[in-house]
Protein backbone atom coordinates (compact mmCIF):
# COMPACT_ATOMS: atom_id res chain seq x y z
CA UNK A 1 0.00 0.00 0.00
CA UNK A 2 0.82 3.55 -0.53
CA UNK A 3 1.80 5.78 2.67
CA UNK A 4 0.40 9.02 3.10
CA UNK A 5 4.17 10.85 3.02
CA UNK A 6 4.39 9.30 -0.60
CA UNK A 7 0.66 10.45 -1.34
CA UNK A 8 1.37 14.16 0.25
CA UNK A 9 5.07 14.78 -2.22
CA UNK A 10 2.88 13.44 -4.67
CA UNK A 11 0.26 15.97 -4.42
CA UNK A 12 2.72 18.47 -3.58
CA UNK A 13 4.76 17.87 -6.32
CA UNK A 14 1.96 18.03 -9.01
CA UNK A 15 0.88 21.17 -6.89
CA UNK A 16 4.38 23.17 -7.65
CA UNK A 17 4.17 21.65 -11.30
CA UNK A 18 0.60 22.75 -11.95
CA UNK A 19 1.60 26.31 -10.01
CA UNK A 20 4.51 26.35 -12.28
CA UNK A 21 2.63 25.61 -15.57
CA UNK A 22 -0.09 28.09 -14.13
CA UNK A 23 2.30 30.98 -13.66
CA UNK A 24 3.91 29.97 -17.30
CA UNK A 25 0.75 30.49 -18.63
CA UNK A 26 -0.44 33.80 -16.61
CA UNK A 27 3.04 35.31 -18.23
CA UNK A 28 2.42 33.66 -21.66
CA UNK A 29 -1.44 35.34 -21.10
CA UNK A 30 0.25 38.37 -19.88
CA UNK A 31 2.90 38.70 -22.78
CA UNK A 32 0.14 38.10 -25.83
CA UNK A 33 -2.20 40.78 -23.64
CA UNK A 34 0.20 43.67 -24.06
CA UNK A 35 1.10 42.18 -27.71
CA UNK A 36 -2.60 42.77 -28.99
CA UNK A 37 -2.88 45.52 -26.94
CA UNK A 38 -0.10 47.38 -28.83
CA UNK A 39 -1.08 46.18 -31.92
CA UNK A 40 -4.86 47.45 -30.98
CA UNK A 41 -3.24 51.17 -30.05
CA UNK A 42 -1.12 51.02 -33.40
CA UNK A 43 -4.15 49.99 -35.58
CA UNK A 44 -6.38 52.47 -33.67
CA UNK A 45 -4.10 54.94 -34.19
CA UNK A 46 -3.64 54.34 -37.72
CA UNK A 47 -7.27 54.24 -38.04
CA UNK A 48 -7.82 57.52 -36.36
CA UNK A 49 -5.40 59.19 -38.90
CA UNK A 50 -7.34 57.41 -41.82
CA UNK A 51 -10.12 59.18 -40.30
CA UNK A 52 -8.86 62.30 -39.63
CA UNK A 53 -7.22 62.61 -43.73
CA UNK A 54 -10.71 61.56 -45.16
CA UNK A 55 -12.66 64.22 -42.88
CA UNK A 56 -10.18 66.99 -43.91
CA UNK A 57 -10.35 65.70 -47.40
CA UNK A 58 -13.82 66.13 -47.26
CA UNK A 59 -13.97 69.58 -45.80
CA UNK A 60 -11.64 70.77 -48.38
CA UNK A 61 -13.78 69.31 -51.32
CA UNK A 62 -17.03 71.23 -49.80
CA UNK A 63 -14.67 74.44 -49.81
CA UNK A 64 -14.00 73.62 -52.98
CA UNK A 65 -17.26 73.41 -54.19
CA UNK A 66 -18.55 76.32 -52.18
CA UNK A 67 -15.81 78.21 -54.08
CA UNK A 68 -17.08 76.65 -57.16
CA UNK A 69 -19.88 78.04 -57.13
CA UNK A 70 -19.63 81.44 -55.70
CA UNK A 71 -17.03 81.83 -59.13
CA UNK A 72 -20.31 80.42 -61.64
CA UNK A 73 -22.79 83.28 -59.75
CA UNK A 74 -20.03 85.62 -60.11
CA UNK A 75 -19.74 84.77 -63.49
CA UNK A 76 -23.70 84.62 -64.13
CA UNK A 77 -23.82 88.19 -62.53
CA UNK A 78 -21.18 89.77 -64.96
CA UNK A 79 -22.58 88.16 -67.94
CA UNK A 80 -26.25 89.74 -66.73
CA UNK A 81 -24.83 92.72 -65.73
CA UNK A 82 -22.92 93.00 -69.58
CA UNK A 83 -26.17 92.26 -71.48
CA UNK A 84 -27.67 94.76 -69.26
CA UNK A 85 -25.23 97.17 -70.03
CA UNK A 86 -25.38 95.77 -73.85
CA UNK A 87 -28.72 95.84 -74.56
CA UNK A 88 -31.66 98.55 -74.48
CA UNK A 89 -34.05 98.80 -71.68
CA UNK A 90 -37.34 100.54 -71.60
CA UNK A 91 -38.22 103.16 -69.48
CA UNK A 92 -41.17 102.46 -67.24
CA UNK A 93 -44.00 105.34 -68.27
CA UNK A 94 -47.11 106.25 -68.04
CA UNK A 95 -49.38 107.77 -70.71
CA UNK A 96 -52.36 110.25 -70.17
CA UNK A 97 -54.29 111.93 -73.37
CA UNK A 98 -56.61 114.45 -72.92
CA UNK A 99 -58.55 116.21 -75.78
CA UNK A 100 -55.84 119.06 -76.80
CA UNK A 101 -52.79 117.56 -75.07
CA UNK A 102 -50.74 114.02 -74.14
CA UNK A 103 -48.97 113.66 -70.47
CA UNK A 104 -46.50 111.67 -70.22
CA UNK A 105 -44.66 110.77 -66.65
CA UNK A 106 -41.40 108.88 -66.73
CA UNK A 107 -39.68 107.16 -63.85
CA UNK A 108 -35.68 108.14 -63.79
CA UNK A 109 -34.76 107.29 -60.29
CA UNK A 110 -31.12 108.26 -59.43
CA UNK A 111 -30.52 110.25 -62.53
CA UNK A 112 -29.26 113.74 -62.93
CA UNK A 113 -31.83 116.15 -65.21
CA UNK A 114 -28.88 116.34 -67.40
CA UNK A 115 -28.57 113.09 -68.09
CA UNK A 116 -31.85 112.83 -69.53
CA UNK A 117 -32.22 113.47 -73.44
CA UNK A 118 -36.11 114.17 -74.77
CA UNK A 119 -36.62 114.12 -78.54
CA UNK A 120 -39.58 114.69 -79.99
CA UNK A 121 -40.79 114.32 -83.91
CA UNK A 122 -44.14 115.01 -86.06
CA UNK A 123 -45.75 112.20 -84.40
CA UNK A 124 -43.67 110.80 -81.81
CA UNK A 125 -41.14 111.27 -78.66
CA UNK A 126 -38.33 109.61 -77.34
CA UNK A 127 -36.83 109.82 -73.82
CA UNK A 128 -33.52 108.27 -73.61
CA UNK A 129 -31.73 108.07 -70.00
CA UNK A 130 -28.33 106.25 -69.24
CA UNK A 131 -28.59 104.69 -65.71
CA UNK A 132 -25.23 104.08 -63.74
CA UNK A 133 -24.85 100.83 -62.16
CA UNK A 134 -24.70 100.58 -58.52
CA UNK A 135 -21.83 99.07 -58.15
CA UNK A 136 -20.06 101.74 -59.72
CA UNK A 137 -20.12 103.46 -56.43
CA UNK A 138 -17.44 101.44 -55.31
CA UNK A 139 -14.89 101.10 -57.86
CA UNK A 140 -12.16 101.83 -54.94
CA UNK A 141 -13.23 99.05 -53.25
CA UNK A 142 -11.69 95.42 -54.79
CA UNK A 143 -13.65 93.56 -52.11
CA UNK A 144 -16.97 94.68 -53.58
CA UNK A 145 -19.38 92.76 -54.96
CA UNK A 146 -22.54 92.36 -57.11
CA UNK A 147 -24.38 89.81 -55.24
CA UNK A 148 -28.33 90.74 -56.80
CA UNK A 149 -29.09 93.74 -59.39
CA UNK A 150 -32.56 94.01 -60.43
CA UNK A 151 -32.31 98.03 -60.84
CA UNK A 152 -32.01 99.19 -64.17
CA UNK A 153 -28.42 99.97 -65.43
CA UNK A 154 -26.91 101.18 -69.15
CA UNK A 155 -28.95 102.71 -71.78
CA UNK A 156 -32.86 102.95 -71.52
CA UNK A 157 -35.02 104.57 -74.22
CA UNK A 158 -38.50 104.62 -73.98
CA UNK A 159 -39.82 105.97 -77.79
CA UNK A 160 -44.26 106.62 -77.85
CA UNK A 161 -45.80 107.32 -81.33
CA UNK A 162 -49.00 109.25 -81.32
CA UNK A 163 -51.93 108.99 -84.02
CA UNK A 164 -52.01 112.85 -84.23
CA UNK A 165 -49.44 115.37 -84.81
CA UNK A 166 -47.54 116.95 -82.34
CA UNK A 167 -47.18 120.97 -81.35
CA UNK A 168 -43.44 120.03 -81.16
CA UNK A 169 -42.71 124.07 -80.09
CA UNK A 170 -44.47 123.87 -77.06
CA UNK A 171 -43.84 120.81 -75.54
CA UNK A 172 -42.55 121.21 -72.27
CA UNK A 173 -40.40 118.49 -69.70
CA UNK A 174 -40.24 119.12 -66.05
CA UNK A 175 -37.79 116.98 -63.80
CA UNK A 176 -38.99 116.31 -60.09
CA UNK A 177 -38.10 113.58 -57.95
CA UNK A 178 -37.37 111.09 -60.17
CA UNK A 179 -39.55 111.72 -62.47
CA UNK A 180 -39.67 113.33 -65.83
CA UNK A 181 -42.93 114.82 -66.54
CA UNK A 182 -43.64 116.05 -70.32
CA UNK A 183 -47.17 117.63 -71.65
CA UNK A 184 -47.45 117.53 -75.53
CA UNK A 185 -49.54 119.52 -76.95
CA UNK A 186 -51.50 118.19 -80.20
CA UNK A 187 -51.07 120.07 -83.05
CA UNK A 188 -54.33 121.60 -84.28
CA UNK A 189 -54.43 122.01 -88.05
CA UNK A 190 -56.69 124.70 -88.96
CA UNK A 191 -59.11 123.69 -91.84
CA UNK A 192 -58.66 126.15 -94.81
CA UNK A 193 -61.44 126.36 -97.25
CA UNK A 194 -60.60 126.29 -100.46
CA UNK A 195 -62.40 127.81 -103.29
CA UNK A 196 -63.61 126.20 -106.70
CA UNK A 197 -63.23 128.25 -109.76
Amino acid sequence: MVDSETIETKISDEKEETEENFDETTDKFEDKKDEFGEKFEETKEKGKNIADNVISDLYKSIDEFKDSLKNMQKTADQKYNDYKKATVQSLDVDLIETEDVYYIKAAVPGIDKDDILIEAGDNDITIEATFKAYIEEFEEDETAEVIASSLKSGKCIKTIRFENSLDIENISAKFNNGTVTISIPKLVIPKHKVNVE
